[in-house]
């Protein structure tokens, strides 16, 4: 089968091809898995946090991918899920079932915790396998090309708007708005119909694209909106965009970064932290670690409930190293999507 492969740690700056398209043979399902011929699949900053050696495989070659819509051709599981029936996978590729935090509904913290297409082969080949427990049935409203977003940007947009433990009518801000942050926006106008939506971006074409969708006032990162801010979702892979959104916050109001990881080249922004302005008055900083299936499947729920379908862009298989790349360099406009 065709494949797309991360086989080493590249610096984007420098390299055009980070990935490397190879024969593989094909996925074959082990006890309890599914086998999947992929339809379509997600590209995600996470793909360029794995490139760079932030989060990278514990193994290579890897084959990258994880908001994978695929039709079941085969199957070694319990018959819960059926051969020809379309599904998705997600981030979470699996995890222990046993531990403290899966018995809590915690999965996400798991310790075992493996992340499609990073600890295993993922979604950017011509076939993939997957645990049944971990795959989700996608309604017929969504195309394949629409389903994918849902799986990662809206699963973990999802999670990080439960985070900020919203109120109908409190303000809210997203900064960085790229596929999740533009999902959460409608989400947050279909679960919240009083809440204005701020949206803090580096570029005049995303903040033109955020008020298109319904948000309320738009500005770069460092300017300050009309009002404090009750909570905010940094969705960016930088630290100037944390500083200044703990400038926006109200007393008491949360920051959740939904961010893999960070890149280190503007950690001096990190210095100017300074508590009287951007942490007192019982303001919160918290993360966003992985999804859980519940995430998934109500995410799913939600944007089917809605009838919203995200904005994407589409790239034929072929050109998975110029969808990375244009994810990079910013070039955004909704969600990037691999046709196969």
């Amino acid at each position: 089968m065709k494949a797309w492969v991360i086989d080493k740690i590249s610096d984007l700056k420098a390299v055009t091809e980070p990935l490397s398209l190879v024969d593989l043979p094909k996925s074959e399902a082990k006890a309890g898995e599914v086998l999947l011929k992929v339809k379509a699949c997600g590209v995600c900053h996470t793909e360029i946090d794995e490139i760079e050696g932030r989060t990278p495989p514990p193994t290579f070659p890897m084959v990258p991918g994880h908001q994978v819509v695929g039709i079941v051709e085969a199957t070694k599981a319990t018959g819960a899920v059926r051969i020809g029936d379309r599904v998705g996978v997600a981030w979470i590729f699996s995890a222990c079932g046993e531990c403290e935090f899966c018995l809590s509904d915690q999965e996400n913290l798991c310790p075992e915790f493996l992340a499609t297409g990073r600890d295993h082969n993922g979604g950017y080949a011509e076939y993939m396998t997957v645990p049944e427990k971990f795959v989700y049935p996608i309604p017929d409203y969504f195309s394949d090309a629409e389903a994918a977003p849902l799986l990662c940007a809206g699963a973990i947009g999802y999670r990080s708007l439960e985070l900020c433990q919203p109120e109908n009518g409190q303000n809210i801000g997203l900064t960085g708005f790229g596929a999740s942050a533009h999902l959460v926006l409608k989400l947050i106008s279909f679960l919240y119909p009083e809440s204005k939506v701020y949206v803090f971006a580096r570029s005049e074409h995303e903040r033109r694209f955020a008020l298109e969708l319904g948000a309320a006032w738009s500005g770069d990162t460092t300017d300050r909106p009309p009002v404090l801010l009750h909570s905010i979702i940094d969705t960016t892979p930088v630290w100037k965009p944390v500083i200044y959104a703990l400038e926006c916050l109200k007393p008491g109001g949360r920051l959740v970064i939904n961010a893999i990881r960070k890149e280190a080249h503007d950690t001096d922004y990190l210095a100017k932290l300074d508590y009287p302005t951007h942490l007192w008055m019982e303001k919160e900083i918290k993360s966003v670690a992985n999804v859980t299936r519940h995430d998934v499947q109500e995410f799913i729920r939600l944007a089917a409930e809605m009838q919203f379908k995200p904005e994407v862009q589409t790239y034929p298989f072929s050109e998975a190293n110029r969808a990375i790349l244009d994810i990079k360099n910013r070039n955004i406009k909704g969600a990037k999507v691999l046709m196969l």
